[in-house]
């Protein structure tokens, strides 16, 4: 009976390690999936304060992206934004532009297009802290940069959903960089927190704050996560994670996961 009931937990281990791979083997192939001629297309733009390192954080995304068989376009100018033709034809907009400015026919052609069924992503200031005086374009991502209390220092990132594609199978991490002070749209969908320690501004203390969320515009799907002060950061394997199932999920490769569901702090303060 002892051999039976070894035998019987060994291929029942056997079998959920047989399933995981496929599962990921499945998931690998959706993002590779596009007939030849038919690949996905990204833009990547960047710009605005260097201290960030826009350009050098890009380099670790797209040539990932151009792995999972998507066509890549890297530019440093706005402009892109008002070439209908082009815009019509993505799938994702990946964007590094902390501060910055945009021109009214700019933000127009880049919400109109995320409203189509673009999506739209990024980290730490590239995209929740851009064109500041643009709040049709803070609307559409679903949050905004306030502050970051001791500049860098340490923190933990907490996953909040582990069901979810983005973050399934990733476990809690530890950060060394700014954490992130969000005003956030209840609208959004929530994967990931960080919580304040006080140690800096005691009246924070406790203060639980979105990492990672997803929501829509329009059809477009946005994805944003807080962390990415440098290019040193995403040496956290979580932290590199998160960005690279957040960019499959925007562009709606399939296997990525839904479309969000708000996860609307201020519900149950009416029940």
């Amino acid at each position: 009976m002892k051999k039976q009931a070894v035998g019987f937990k060994f291929a029942l281990v056997m079998l959920l390690l047989a399933g995981a791979v496929v599962t990921f083997v499945s998931f690998s192939l959706d993002a590779k999936s596009q007939d030849a001629g038919e690949k996905k297309k990204a833009l990547f733009v960047w710009g605005g304060w260097e201290g960030h390192q826009p350009r050098q954080c890009i380099d670790i995304f797209a040539p990932w992206l151009e792995d999972q068989g998507f066509e890549v376009e890297i530019t440093k100018s706005l402009d892109s934004y008002l070439d209908a033709e082009k815009m019509e034809r993505l799938a994702l907009i990946v964007q590094a532009i902390t501060m910055g400015q945009i021109t009214p026919q700019q933000e127009r052609g880049l919400l109109a297009a995320v409203r189509r069924g673009v999506g739209f992503a990024g980290w730490h200031g590239g995209i929740a802290d851009s064109f500041r005086s643009s709040t049709e374009y803070e609307f559409m991502v679903g949050g905004s940069w306030a502050a970051h209390p001791g500049n860098i220092i340490d923190y933990e990132v907490n996953i909040t959903n582990h069901d979810d594609p983005i973050t399934k199978g990733l476990t809690d991490f530890k950060m060394h960089s700014e954490q992130y002070y969000m005003l956030v749209d209840p609208n959004v969908e929530v994967l990931a927190t960080t919580t304040f320690s006080g140690k800096v501004l005691p009246w924070i203390e406790g203060t639980v704050m979105p990492v990672v969320w997803k929501k829509l515009y329009g059809k477009g799907r946005i994805f944003n996560i807080t962390l990415g002060h440098t290019a040193e950061d995403f040496n956290v394997p979580q932290a590199r994670e998160l960005v690279k199932r957040g960019l499959l999920w925007a562009a709606r490769v399939p296997g990525a996961g839904n479309d969000p569901v708000q996860t609307n702090p201020y519900l149950p303060l009416l029940k």
